[in-house]
């Protein structure tokens, strides 16, 4: 997940961030117990097609949807769809948020999240833009 995580950053958002802004964000150098840590505290969804994963997500159980990456090939198939699908079906949340980059947003604006505000993160000293989204439960 993480050669898959490192791959899509440097290939998808490269058309929406620079060299030096995707190198910031995907070093290479991910912290595996972390993130092992993370996805064994969220709902975790694996997309695959024929043993090697293709896409992955997770939210946490407030319905915070902390990382969402489908690999550079799988694009545009609907795979991130169906991971968020599945994440918001197992999440029971009275509203979902996440920090969706540039690239992203239209995706997450096609689910029906709207923007909370733009911010710019700093990775290892570079500013990233990204957008604060969230999606509210239609309540009965």
């Amino acid at each position: 997940m993480a050669e898959l995580f490192y791959q899509t950053v440097h290939h998808v958002n490269l058309g929406d961030y620079s060299r030096e802004q995707v190198n910031a964000w995907a070093t290479g150098q991910v912290d595996l117990e972390e993130w092992d840590s993370s996805f064994s505290e969220h709902v975790t969804v694996l997309a695959e097609e024929n043993g090697r994963i293709i896409g992955f997500g997770d939210m946490s159980l407030a319905g915070y949807l902390d990382r969402l990456y489908v690999h550079k090939d799988y694009q545009r198939q609907r795979i991130g769809t169906m991971i968020c699908d599945e994440l918001e079906s197992r999440v029971s949340a009275f509203r979902y948020w996440t920090q969706a980059s540039i690239t992203a947003k239209p995706f997450f604006l096609s689910r029906g999240y709207r923007v909370v505000r733009e911010q710019n993160v700093e990775r290892c000293g570079v500013l990233l833009t990204n957008y604060v989204m969230e999606k509210g439960k239609t309540v009965p």
